[in-house]
């Protein structure tokens, strides 16, 4: 039976929060930044202190109890006043300052955050950005688990409890090798993609599901070879190397074309392309401060990008 006197700390929850979120102890407390016994004794100190099991652990899964799903929603709530009361603390109010914890896509941050910090350093001087690149589907679970605060990504997210702001819109552009008889063409039709050795991302880079989407608007095939990049900038050599050829987005095409011998070419309209948004959660209380964000984020969209205004 729970202490009436008991009053749990900010640990305790953001331990409780975390392993619900990613069902994974050491996951979790990787993405707190803590060894896994201090999550674990934080998590245990909780259940004790409430006298209510919110984990159920085994040694092949980690699972919710029904408790513990009934008191999540409520843990999120409380972490999130508490970052807002920090906030405020520090004087937040026309501005943000402190601590500001920024996700990034792999296929956005190299392009846009030598601008992006440039222009927060000069427009928001008390801001301390920390920066956190990753993967489409582990950057939402940060977000709901409180991990980071806003994330930059491929729109539309599809994930509930979630407000998303579009930044900037950018055409997809076919890079090929150098003498490739496409090149500096302007004038593609999507059904090329069924004719050429298109090289792909690997799994979970949302790049290769809007390729993959692509392909399959026009029946394309891409062939399914051995080579795998978990980076766009080994994709874009191995394109320089001939082993074939790849869809980049246009914020990516001067950063990666001007190593290799390498050409470009461009689609016809209606050109494919990607939305780029900023993602927060809308229990976070912070969304007018966070559009204040969303234009300096805007103003310092890449060069070949349209900024969405609104």
């Amino acid at each position: 039976m729970a202490d009436g006197t008991y009053q749990p700390t900010l640990s305790q929850l953001r331990a409780f929060v975390a392993v619900a979120e990613y069902r994974h102890f050491g996951t979790a407390a990787s993405r707190l930044n803590v060894s896994q016994p201090t999550l674990s004794q934080a998590l245990a100190s909780l259940e004790n202190g409430l006298g209510v099991q919110l984990i159920e652990r085994s040694t092949r899964r980690v699972l919710v109890t029904v408790a513990g799903e009934q008191l999540l929603t409520q843990a999120k709530l409380i972490l999130d006043a508490a970052d807002g009361f920090v906030a405020a603390a520090a004087g937040v109010g026309d501005s943000l300052v402190g601590p500001l914890r920024i996700g990034l896509i792999p296929t956005v941050a190299p392009y846009v955050l030598p601008a992006v910090l440039s222009a927060l350093r000069r427009e928001m001087p008390a801001l301390v950005p920390q920066v956190i690149e990753d993967q489409t589907a582990r950057l939402l679970e940060s977000l709901r688990a409180g991990v980071i605060d806003v994330a930059a990504m491929a729109l539309p997210s599809e994930a509930p409890g979630l407000i998303e702001i579009p930044l900037y819109k950018e055409e997809f552009v076919l890079v090929l090798p150098t003498g490739h008889a496409l090149a500096g063409r302007s004038d593609l039709s999507l059904d090329v993609l069924d004719e050429l050795p298109l090289l792909l991302l690997d799994e979970g880079h949302c790049l290769r599901d809007q390729t993959l989407d692509l392909c399959r608007s026009v029946d394309a095939h891409p062939p399914s070879g051995d080579t795998r990049a978990t980076s766009l900038a080994t994709v874009v050599q191995c394109v320089a190397g001939g082993l074939g050829v790849t869809l980049v987005p246009d914020s990516a095409v001067p950063v990666e074309t001007r190593r290799g011998d390498l050409a470009t070419a461009r689609f016809a309209d209606p050109t494919p392309g990607r939305t780029i948004g900023l993602v927060f959660r809308a229990s976070s209380g912070r969304a007018e401060e966070y559009r204040k964000l969303v234009q300096l984020l805007r103003s310092a969209a890449p060069t070949g990008v349209a900024a969405v205004e609104g």
